[in-house]
């Protein structure tokens, strides 16, 4: 398996739509259209054979690489250094807007910067997750795969006149592309990968693609212009609000949770989820974060998109509620799960999931999450309107009806329903900001009950959800199991920073969730959760550790995790969802819920260390 790049290894472009990755190696090996959760073009990332890719790398055997982001956009560099010359693939996604669209475009600039250099370049797509066949058109100006269902890649050359046409370099085999370009020092050609073109291929001049590049490093700059924030660890927190600006569907503001899918949480096991969809608990901590940095179009565009989910449903619901757990980036909620056997998976973790039947699943904390988010938003001028309030107002009246059950949880275990602590707590956070919200807007409401079932809930919480034996909040009711979920109780106010009860809880998460300063969601062995194997300590929980120690006033514990957790970071600030016992990133790379967390915590402990 050593041909597959390092999760790490990679660097995210996109275009507000979708996205693509890059290796460290200059290859795309992620790429789907024409949007974050449709089929693959490229996805060697699955399956390093049948995958498919775009690949720019040296002849040279041997060379050294490098790769940054050019600063403050999305604008990714990979270096390759020899002893006979140094050149570079600048890799860039021109923004789409905020209208749905098929076309997209992916510019591959290639340039020698000193000496000479060789590259080898290959286009390979394997349209429909590798299922579908395709035929190549050489044109004089370009190329053209087709697919069996009209689907189109379109390779557009960016040359000069005096070049040497791109045509009379290329060679095909197996209806995939392949050229070498020898450049001296100062000379650049390259290429612009377009889906969904209105023409056939041309070629592009160097005017044009600086335009291109200008633009879209213009929007970049612009729009991080808007941060406000001016504390510790500013490259760190501005990269991670380019991230998940690159993970938000513009045309609807749905973020989601990474870009990817089946990247395996256990090398070879079968851990391995489709994370290209808007969960609602994800993109509501979105909201803190976002507001948090002055970014408040974004935070407006998702409460729009949120209060359509609450209205679209409100009085009609199933078992699992008026509101899914998570849905598709236009709303919608067909989330089938299903296996791509034909494709092995990173390094041969089976099975290849797309779609996701957590879908379905009674996760009660997200209730909690919609409208602490909505009641923050409130906060800061942002209000849902007669029509989202009264959907809020029935979707509240099932969980006061429905919140003291059992359920699947926020970790999506698939080991059957428990009456988990986390979702209890969250119960309790929707009806108190619920009862907030009204307050603050003379809205009709419905105090008594809301009133009463947040105080029930806060008195059961407080008598199963508590162990005197491990004097700590445990994971759900009868068990002494930690969750690191439970992180987040100070952060909402389910109880003060400073009560010992909490510290009693975050010394015995110290104790058992914490290895090195990196934290464990919980202990699967302890706590079975239906599937077979093992997994990484959690980035996302690291941070929610940093936020609460904070929160508690230790602030020098505090500061030694969160400088530690920066240490785990890829060459460009990306995390994925985990990190194994050597270090090595595992999981949906990158994962939004991680930057969330990111910027909520350097948030908390800046203020905590400005305070002290």
């Amino acid at each position: 398996m050593d041909d597959y790049p390092m999760i790490e290894n990679h660097g995210l472009i996109g275009d507000l739509q979708t996205a693509a990755l890059v290796t460290t190696e200059g290859a795309v090996d992620w790429f789907c259209s024409p949007r974050f959760d449709a089929p693959s073009v490229f996805g060697s990332l699955l399956d390093k054979e049948n995958g498919g890719h775009c690949t720019v790398r040296p002849a040279h055997p041997t060379h050294s690489t490098k790769q940054l982001y050019l600063p403050d956009t999305a604008i990714l560099v990979t270096r390759f250094m020899t002893e006979v010359g140094a050149g570079e693939v600048i890799d860039f996604m021109p923004v789409t807007g905020t209208t749905a669209t098929s076309r997209h475009r992916l510019v591959r600039l290639v340039r020698c910067v000193r000496g000479t250099m060789t590259f080898d370049v290959e286009v390979a797509p394997r349209f429909d997750y590798g299922l579908m066949k395709h035929e190549v058109h050489i044109t004089p100006h370009g190329a053209v795969f087709a697919a069996e269902d009209g689907t189109e890649l379109t390779v557009h050359p960016i040359r000069e006149p005096a070049d040497e046409r791109l045509s009379d370099l290329l060679t095909h085999r197996d209806a995939d592309l392949q050229v070498s370009l020898t450049l001296r020092a100062g000379e650049q050609r390259g290429l612009v990968l377009e889906m969904g073109a209105d023409g056939p291929p041309r070629e592009i001049r160097r005017e044009e693609h600086e335009r291109l590049f200008d633009e879209t490093a213009a929007f970049w700059r612009t729009w991080l212009a808007q941060s406000r924030y001016t504390g510790r660890w500013r490259e760190m927190v501005e990269r991670s609000a380019i991230t998940l600006k690159l993970m938000t569907f513009a045309p609807s503001g749905a973020l989601v949770a990474a870009p990817t899918a089946a990247l395996p949480e256990q090398l070879g096991g079968e851990r391995n989820w489709d994370y290209r969809f808007t969960w609602i608990r994800d993109a509501s901590f979105s909201v803190y974060a976002l507001l948090g940095l002055g970014f408040t179009e974004e935070a407006r565009a998702f409460i729009i998109w949120l209060g359509d989910r609450v209205k679209e449903r409100a009085g009609r619901h199933g078992d699992t509620g008026p509101l899914n757990i998570m849905y598709k980036v236009d709303g919608s909620s067909d989330l089938t799960e299903q296996i791509l056997d034909h494709w092995e998976g990173y390094e041969g973790s089976a099975p290849v999931r797309i779609g996701n039947g957590a879908a379905t699943q009674l996760q009660l904390d997200i209730y909690g999450e919609a409208l602490d988010s909505i009641y923050f938003a409130h906060r800061h001028g942002f209000t849902l309107g007669h029509g989202g309030w009264t959907s809020l107002r029935t979707d509240l009246e099932w969980l006061a009806d429905h919140w003291d059950q059992a359920e699947e949880g926020i970790w999506e275990t698939r080991g059957g329903r428990q009456d988990f602590t986390y979702g209890r707590v969250m119960s309790w956070v929707a009806f108190d900001r619920a009862l907030r919200l009204a307050a603050a807007t003379g809205w009709p409401s419905s105090p008594g009950r809301w009133q009463a079932e947040r105080d029930a809930a806060y008195e059961q919480v407080m008598a199963k959800g508590w162990s005197e034996k491990r004097q700590a909040f445990v994971q759900h009711y009868g068990s002494e199991v930690l969750d690191s979920s439970l992180l987040r109780m100070a952060t909402v106010g389910f109880i003060t920073p400073g009560d010992p009860m909490w510290s009693a809880t975050l010394d015995a998460m110290e104790q058992e969730l914490v290895s090195d300063s990196l934290v464990y969601r919980y202990n699967p062995s302890a706590s079975p959760d239906g599937l077979r194997g093992s997994e990484g300590t959690f980035s996302l929980c690291t941070f929610m550790y940093v936020d609460a120690l904070a929160r508690a006033g230790r602030t020098n514990r505090a500061r030694l995790v969160f400088e530690k957790m920066m240490g785990y970071a890829n060459h460009l600030g990306l995390y994925s969802e985990e990190i194994d016992p050597t270090g090595r990133q595992l999981g949906n790379f990158p994962q939004a819920f991680t930057h969330l967390a990111l910027i909520d915590s350097a948030i908390t402990l800046n203020e905590a260390l400005d305070r002290r």
